[in-house]
């Protein structure tokens, strides 16, 4: 039997997030090895909202009172995602899942404690970027200024600061304020 109708076998023909019966095609909670177990079976709705986050529909998702209910462990982590996402800690703190269910559901959140690297825009930096500098800066131990508007090819992020980056300048490996940088 294929994944499709697996699903649709298990949910009745209906969306197992919202009860829709529209649209409905399979979706792979992450990480997944491909089976249906693994899979829900979604209208187009709450697949668009689930892969654009910052689309979110409140009102659509107030199914999820009833389907973080579901026995389904794959809807119970779908519906404990979105909840996350939609800051409904207080329907969060009302599930109950088993440890090896909350382990996969966990597993496909953001890192809260993730660094976040900023350039002077608010431009988030990543490891490789370049950037250019915005002001010229002493550079301590070494005699020279890093002149405004030197670009810093191949940055570094700074493990646990993340107020600085590591780069080149003038062949010298240097750290950096973010607040003086800009991705170019």
């Amino acid at each position: 039997m294929s994944l499709e109708k697996e699903l649709e076998a298990r949910s009745g023909g209906v969306c197992e997030l919202c009860g829709s019966s529209e649209g409905l095609s399979a979706l792979e909670v992450a990480p997944s090895d491909g089976s249906a177990s693994q899979a829900i079976y979604v209208c187009s709705t709450c697949t668009s909202q689930i892969q654009n986050p910052d689309s979110m529909d409140e009102t659509h998702f107030n199914c999820l009172n009833d389907s973080m209910w579901n026995e389904t462990p794959a809807v119970q982590v779908m519906s404990y995602r979105l909840l996350h996402a939609l800051n409904r800690q207080d329907l969060v703190d009302m599930m109950y899942m088993e440890e090896d269910v909350k382990a996969w559901a966990d597993a496909g959140l953001p890192d809260e404690n993730a660094l976040v690297y900023k350039d002077a825009n608010g431009v988030t930096l990543q490891a490789g970027d370049t950037v250019v500098i915005t002001k010229d800066l002493d550079v301590k131990g070494t005699g020279f200024t890093a002149k405004r508007g030197t670009a810093v090819r191949n940055i570094g992020l700074v493990a646990n600061d993340d107020q600085h980056i590591e780069g080149r300048v003038n062949g010298v490996k240097i750290h950096i304020l973010t607040k003086y940088l800009k991705k170019s």
